[in-house]
């Protein structure tokens, strides 16, 4: 990398107060203990334990090396916000592969609702992922988020590396002699056993899985209430992962790079870093990093080279004699993701619901190959676009889903908001780009098929006086409660003549004044709309208030307004008479 930094040097045709200028923009913008070399990239202080670490902690990697290569000197440009990978970066290092960036997102939102004050961005679990393996060796999963191929750390035998002996069995690292770090976040076995999580939903904790692994690093970082909001924590989390100074200031590095921008590339297209903390070379993989355990010793994976080891002998480059069969060279296996030639609708049904409902129709997308062959196991997001408030279940304007043996995918159901109108879906394949159907839904407002009072007196009232019960009635959709309808009150002149009344009963406005038709009313929560104090004024005889509500409900309340009932005088006595 530091090579890379110089040719991009180079290339640019800097000059010398330019290229110091942005040497003092890196060292600037770097962690504590971290200066630049003669080449501007930066480097950390020597190692140092976490200063709440015990003698013999060795955090989640078990001091397993890492990547030391660090973020380039220029800033990725922003991500866009409309989910969308259109922007180009000034950098590769910003992009992340697709399946990758999902897993570190999920997780983070995971943890947001487990454990609000912890406060996790998704940008530090890139960070960790960046420096233990690469982002998953550029993004080297399948559509279940599992690595094609094993990522191992060393061996931990002691030999320039910690002795950690076997936890496991050799289950996780096929070694039943020594641990090594295991997976994309490099968690030894012994950390996995409790803190391993399920990030995918499958019923495994599997530490080759970059879903499982995300969600457990996210814990193992949130532990023993800590805020990573603010840097003690932050600092704390990051050295518990890795006890040394080292580390801890290069993963800052690439926290604070990932945070000023990333951007969406297709699964098994990123770039594996060049140097590693003990002096290895990442290129071809993370680490030792073999499909399968040793074949000289099943129960070892083969260790890495060190410094001063001796070259191993080439392979002959003569050729073969004439007639000798030859072997092929292994060919990398096409991914079912690879395979996916387009997405298309697979009878979703017309996706219509009513403010604040959930939608009944679900959204099914079908993956097919070049020869119209669905493609299973291939993981498809759903991202809702437009001016609306509606969401897939838990709230998320952005939704995964894997397709089944026929290759449909189907969404987590729609729950429509408050916000009428229509508003569209739009369907894309995670780790390549293909493009996918776009589904509209609208949202229509609510409404109530029934009103009825929820009383039976009678409503009368004196000339110029005030009706001693107010008017309340009940709104109902289909037997249900009818919450948040919007209603309309007017008192007209008859039931067969709905001009508004100018004489009889009226309502009053803030000021006092005489109203007779009141709108922008809205039942409550248990469907009930309570009317304001009616009044008279001298005309008597029978009236109509007419309520109506969104959907066509009405009912008509008949009013009377009489003189009040005056007593008959008693007759007079006759006169006494003698």
């Amino acid at each position: 990398m530091a090579a890379q930094f110089g040719r991009r040097l180079r290339k640019g045709a800097v000059t010398t107060a330019v290229a110091a200028a942005a040497v003092a923009a890196l060292s600037a913008s770097q962690a504590p203990g971290v200066t630049a070399d003669d080449n501007g990239r930066s480097t950390a202080a020597d190692a140092q334990p976490s200063p709440d670490a015990t003698a013999d902690d060795s955090g989640a990697t078990g001091k397993s090396p890492y990547y030391t290569d660090l973020p380039p000197l220029n800033t990725p440009s922003p991500a866009p916000t409309d989910g969308t990978s259109t922007s180009t970066p000034v950098e590769s290092e910003a992009g992340i592969p697709a399946t990758v960036l999902d897993a570190y997102k999920k997780a983070a939102a995971q943890l947001q609702e487990s454990k609000p004050g912890c406060n996790l961005p998704w940008q530090l679990l890139a960070a960790i992922g960046q420096v233990e393996s690469g982002q998953a060796r550029g993004g080297r999963v399948d559509a279940d988020g599992t690595t094609t191929s094993r990522i191992l750390g060393p061996q931990l035998d002691g030999n320039g590396f910690a002795l950690i002996k076997d936890t496991d069995n050799g289950a996780y690292d096929g070694d039943s002699a020594y641990d090594s770090a295991v997976g994309p976040m490099q968690f030894i076995p012994s950390t996995w056993a409790w803190a391993g999580r399920d990030g995918n939903g499958d019923g495994v904790k599997d530490p080759n899985n970059i879903y499982d692994a995300s969600l457990a690093a996210g814990h193992y970082l949130c532990r023993n209430g800590r805020d990573l909001s603010t840097q003690g924590d932050l600092e704390r989390a990051i050295l518990s992962y890795n006890p040394s100074r080292a580390y801890l200031d290069t993963v800052l590095s690439w926290l604070e790079y990932f945070r000023k921008g990333t951007y969406e590339i297709p699964d098994g297209t990123g770039t594996i870093p060049d140097n590693r903390s003990d002096g290895g070379s990442g290129s071809g993989g993370s680490y030792s990093s073999p499909s399968s355990p040793s074949t000289s010793n099943p129960s070892h994976p083969s260790k890495p080279s060190t410094p001063g080891s001796p070259t191993p002998t080439p392979p002959s480059t003569t050729p073969p004699p004439s007639g000798t069969p030859t072997t092929p060279p292994p060919t990398t296996p096409v991914t079912p993701t690879q395979s996916v030639d387009h997405l298309e609708d697979s009878g979703t049904a017309k996706l219509t619901a009513m403010a604040g409902d959930a939608f009944t129709e679900q959204i099914s997308t079908k993956a097919e190959n070049a020869a119209g062959k669905g493609v299973a196991k291939v993981r498809i997001r759903y991202t809702i676009v437009g001016d609306t408030d509606a969401a897939f279940t838990g709230g998320e304007k952005v939704a995964t889903a894997l397709t089944n043996s026929s290759g449909v995918a189907t969404a987590p159901a729609l729950q429509a908001g408050e916000t009428t109108g229509t508003f569209a879906v739009r369907a894309t394949l995670i780790g390549r780009t293909v493009t996918g159907p776009i589904y509209s839904a609208t949202v229509t407002q609510r409404v109530a098929d029934t009103l009825v009072r929820t009383s039976d007196t009678a409503l009368t009232c004196t000339p110029g006086g005030e009706f001693a019960d107010a008017v309340q009635v009940k709104a109902t959709y289909k037997d249900a409660v009818a919450d948040k309808v919007a209603a309309t009150a007017t008192l007209i002149k008859s039931a067969d003549d709905a001009t508004e009344n100018d004489k009889g009963p009226y309502f009053k406005d803030a000021d006092g004044k005489t109203v007779r038709t009141l709108t922008g009313l809205t039942t409550d929560a248990d469907g009930l709309l309570k009317l304001p104090q009616l009044y008279s004024d001298d005309a008597t005889g029978t009236f109509v208030l007419r309520i109506t509500t969104a959907g066509g409900a009405t009912l008509d309340v008949t009013l009377t307004v009489a003189a009040a009932q005056t007593s008959a005088s008693p007759s007079p006595s006759p006169s006494a008479s003698s």
